[in-house]
């Protein structure tokens, strides 16, 4: 019985869709009757006509969307509206930053010249002294007493050799008697300038300028050459030690202007002073030395800081972010209109900053599109309107051209 039941079901559906194709009418896109109604053979032979892949009014999913307006355009003579604003080379400042750290340019152990008992430290740790300025004293023992002895040598050869001289002049005295005398005199003032000298050894000065840290010796301890008296931190001028990566050493020089910002908030300007002619093994970057004036000594050594180096200009665009487009091979670039035709320019960026993107690679002077440059494709003529002068930035190009310099 369900076998019988199920078989005139069968048979009452297929009489139905028999009635229904007898009509021969076929409706499409959900339309009443009246209203996108048409005869069922045409309908099936404009879809074979299609090639059985695209129902009427269906788009190719593997177009663009650029290609897209341009297909369904193809037939009418309306060009596609685009914005473009008028872009020219400028001077990019080519700037490095540099990570490092200040330093004192020098840190010089004074040492005495002579052996000897300190007797007096003249200096404290945190002291600031100048050239010349006394260290520390050691005993003078019998320097002082060589110096008198010396002296009185120093006069009397003065004064045979003045009495000769008298009597040479009066004809009383050989005249060959001179040279005798001048070599008396001599050897007396050579005596007194050693004495002298190693007098003032007992007084340990300082050869450079800076503030005395340790080491400090003390009273009654023993001096000799090369033992330190003190020592002397040099800190006017100071120095920025760090590193220039080896893609941008070609730009290194002597001279380069650079400010210094130290982890404390010091802003200090300096002049690079110092390239390394070798690179470090490790990170093939390039020391280098910037030196700062430090006169009121508010920079410290050995604080973490760091040098915007001023590396010279080149010529670059700058453009807004929003003009950056992909083309179909993922290289990025931007849509630009040339002799009302849309053209794709590969670039480079070399910076991003608040302004913009610095980028090279376009002509001295082009036409970017700013807006519609998603619905347009590389060879289409556009109907462009150039809106020059309501946002764009432009420079001379003669100093845009200009290249790189110092």
């Amino acid at each position: 019985m369900r076998a019988i039941y199920s078989y005139g079901v069968a048979g009452v559906i297929l009489v139905a869709g028999a009635a229904w194709l007898a009509t021969g009418t076929f409706v499409s896109g959900g339309n009443g009757p009246g209203n996108g109604e048409r005869p069922i053979i045409p309908a099936l032979h404009a879809d074979a006509s299609a090639g059985g892949h695209h129902a009427e009014g269906a788009v190719d999913p593997h177009l663009t969307i650029a290609e897209r307006v341009a297909e369904a355009g193809g037939g009418s003579t309306a060009l596609q509206s685009v914005r473009t604003e008028t872009y020219q080379l400028q001077a990019f400042k080519i700037e490095v930053p540099l990570r490092g750290r200040t330093k004192a340019k020098s840190m010089a152990t004074i040492t005495p010249e002579t052996s000897g008992v300190v007797t007096a430290v003249n200096v404290t740790k945190g002291q600031t002294v100048a050239v010349g300025d006394v260290l520390c004293t050691l005993d003078q023992g019998t320097r002082a007493a060589a110096v008198a002895t010396a002296q009185a040598g120093l006069a009397q050869a003065q004064a045979d050799f003045d009495t000769n001289k008298s009597l040479r002049d009066k004809g009383l005295a050989p005249a060959n008697s001179v040279n005798a005398l001048e070599a008396a005199l001599k050897a007396a003032q050579s005596q007194f300038d050693q004495a002298t000298a190693e007098f003032d050894r007992t007084q340990v000065k300082t050869t450079v300028a800076g503030v005395v840290q340790d080491p400090v010796t003390t009273v009654g301890s023993m001096l000799s050459p090369g033992t330190p008296c003190a020592t002397v931190v040099e800190l006017d001028p100071m120095l920025f030690v760090g590193t220039v990566p080896e893609a941008r050493i070609g730009l290194a020089k002597i001279g380069l202007k650079a400010q210094i910002e130290t982890v404390t908030g010091q802003k200090i300007d300096g002049e690079v002073s110092y390239i390394a002619p070798t690179a470090d093994e490790a990170t093939r970057s390039f020391p280098v030395e910037i030196q700062i004036a430090n006169a009121d000594g508010a920079v410290r050594s050995g604080i973490t800081a760091t040098a915007m180096v001023a590396m010279g200009t080149m010529p670059a665009h700058l453009l807004p972010q929003s003009v950056l487009t992909l083309n179909d091979d993922g290289v990025i670039g931007i849509r630009a209109v040339e002799t009302g035709e849309v053209k794709f320019y590969p670039v480079t960026i070399v910076s991003d900053s608040r302004e913009g993107v610095w980028v090279t690679g376009l002509p001295p002077r082009v036409d970017v599109i700013t807006v519609g440059q998603e619905f347009v494709v590389p060879g289409q003529k556009v109907d462009a309107t150039n809106v020059t002068g309501t946002g764009s930035t432009e420079a001379s190009p003669a100093a845009a051209t200009e290249g790189v310099q110092s």
